[in-house]
């Protein structure tokens, strides 16, 4: 009669718990029992102790140990515990998404959240915040204007089981366009031609849009990599331009 060895408390998926025997004689078979189940196999006895490995369902677990020639067959010393505590269950990460520099940013949170479960928010490797409790409910971390992949780590206090949430939210800044001086204006005679209003400079792919005072004034302009003329205005008034990267939606005013 060997010793059953191990058993043990630990969390959902850890792999943790072992069970075996402290010794085993070479021609006999060492069956593991959870209960009345068979777990396994029978292993081979080695002449020294032998592990049935890692056990990840909960229950009482014993030994029984079978000669191979005669058949003779005996339950082997004690047994071995093992509690299987469960991991909080996986919810999405919700929220994320790109903006423009000097935004507001965006807001990540849960899609739903368990009571007793408390949810860490991470910027990468580095934790943001500390830990928010669970409500039954959505639940939402704030806003960040941070860059990064964001992702949520929860954790049961009276377990100290942990499971990572399902997804991330990325965070991403998208440039504004960069600011040139508006140039032109002046006086001129009624009846005279205007006076040119333009840019000092442009950048190809940007749009820009000429205003007076709050009026557009004809189309957005396609910038060149180069001065940039919206030709003469004939209209009294305050001019200033707008420019617009098309693809991100980014807008800043120019200078002047």
């Amino acid at each position: 009669s060997q010793n059953v060895t191990g058993g043990g408390i630990a969390c959902e998926g850890t792999n943790t718990v072992m069970v075996g025997l402290d010794g085993s004689v070479s021609g006999i078979n060492y069956q593991l029992y959870r209960g009345a189940v068979a777990v396994g196999t029978p292993l081979a006895g080695t002449g020294s102790a032998i592990s049935f490995g890692p056990q990840n369902v909960s229950g009482v677990y014993t030994v029984m140990a079978t000669n191979t020639i005669t058949t003779c067959g005996g339950g082997m010393t004690g047994s071995a515990t093992v509690s299987i505590n469960p991991a909080p269950v996986a919810y999405n990460v919700t929220g994320g998404g790109n903006y423009c520099a000097g935004g507001s940013g965006y807001t990540v949170g849960m899609a739903n959240t368990n009571v007793g479960i408390f949810y860490q928010l991470y910027r990468g490797s580095v934790t943001v915040g500390g830990p928010v409790p669970g409500t039954g409910a959505a639940i939402s971390f704030g806003t960040f204007t941070a860059s990064g992949t964001y992702t949520v780590l929860a954790t049961n206090m009276l377990t100290s089981c942990s499971a990572a949430m399902n997804g991330s939210a990325v965070i991403g800044i998208n440039p504004n366009p960069s600011v040139y001086s508006v140039t032109g204006g002046g006086a001129y005679c009624t009846g005279g031609s205007g006076v040119p209003v333009g840019l000092s400079f442009s950048s190809s792919a940007i749009n820009y849009q000429l205003y007076n005072g709050s009026s557009m004034v004809g189309a957005a302009i396609p910038g060149n990599g180069s001065t940039l003329s919206f030709g003469n205005q004939l209209a009294a008034g305050t001019y200033t331009v707008r420019a617009t990267n098309p693809v991100t939606g980014c807008a800043i005013d120019m200078t002047g």
